[in-house]
């Protein structure tokens, strides 16, 4: 990860974490940089824990908190976790974007568009997220 980019997250996380909403904004922002910036040397278990974060919150209508509760269900099943073809394109929208609009509501509606952006590159690793998440968590499509 580059500096600048090191230094973005830090601000976003600063952001997120600094809200306390109920709703928990701050998870559904570590799973889309994560899963936005992975590469060959990203460990297996971030990359599916940031896909399957994004999965639920997106298409399952979860919260940043009910995401970080079924994470801490599917670490308690210790394995190898499956490994993900990394798109050439993540997404349209980056971590900058996000920080070029003010903070408050326009900023969280950045941060949900930016993670159906990483979401949508991801597309073909979308049915293996689902069964995983059947397996893991019992959630059905």
């Amino acid at each position: 990860m580059e500096k600048r980019e090191e230094e973005q997250y830090h601000k976003l996380l600063y952001y997120t974490l600094s809200l306390s909403d109920k709703a928990f904004i701050h998870q559904h922002a570590v799973d889309a940089f994560a899963a936005q910036t992975a590469n060959e040397n990203t460990k297996s278990i971030a990359i599916t824990f940031s896909l399957v974060g994004l999965y639920l919150y997106l298409e399952k209508n979860y919260t940043g908190r009910e995401v970080q509760q079924a994470h801490t269900e599917m670490a308690k099943n210790k394995k190898q976790w499956p490994t993900f073809t990394l798109p050439k394109h993540r997404g349209d929208i980056t971590i900058s974007d996000v920080l070029s609009v003010p903070p408050g509501l326009e900023r969280d509606t950045m941060i949900n568009k930016w993670c159906s952006s990483v979401w949508l590159a991801y597309k073909e690793c979308r049915q293996m997220v689902i069964e995983l998440v059947l397996v893991e968590l019992g959630v059905a499509k």
